[in-house]
């Protein structure tokens, strides 16, 4: 009796786990093209930041679907990280993070900064056919970022549009 109840415990336990347990995600198909490409983008930003002869970070984001509501992203440094007191890779951020609320690009002036924003220029937001992408430059002018940055979001909206 006592082996029959252990068996019949155990079963339980595994059925209650099983309809408690939450499947693991499956990436998005937007997803899987971003991360086969966004090596590729980043060292387009950085072979323009070349051209350029400017150095700092680069990001490139995915944002699936219409609205923001988590991303992937991958970031590289161009050369350096901090230049004088500015930590670039902070101010990179601040731009994706901006791009996310407004859906424009960087600096746009649509509305004034929210705290952690500071209208910084050089971010660029494309819509593709399955979510957004953000690429992101901070080292150089902000005419220089956004040019290197338009590089890498061009590069990557090809590969969604043309899906």
């Amino acid at each position: 009796m006592k082996k029959y109840q252990a068996v019949l415990t155990i079963l339980l336990t595994a059925v209650l786990f099983s309809a408690f347990k939450t499947p693991s995600p499956k990436a998005s198909d937007g997803e899987k093209i971003f991360l086969k490409h966004a090596d590729e983008a980043l060292s387009a930003i950085e072979q323009k930041a070349g051209k350029l002869s400017i150095k700092g970070v680069a990001i490139v984001i995915f944002v699936p679907g219409d609205t923001v509501k988590a991303w992937t992203s991958k970031m590289k440094v161009v050369g350096l990280m901090k230049k004088g007191t500015s930590n670039l890779l902070g101010v990179a951020s601040s731009k994706a993070s901006e791009m996310a609320d407004t859906y424009q690009d960087s600096g746009s002036g649509v509305r004034p900064p929210l705290k952690g924003e500071y209208g910084y220029k050089g971010g660029v937001i494309r819509k593709v056919n399955q979510g957004y992408i953000m690429a992101v430059f901070s080292g150089g002018s902000p005419d220089q970022d956004k040019e290197a940055s338009t590089d890498g979001a061009e590069l990557l909206a090809k590969y969604f549009d043309s899906k």
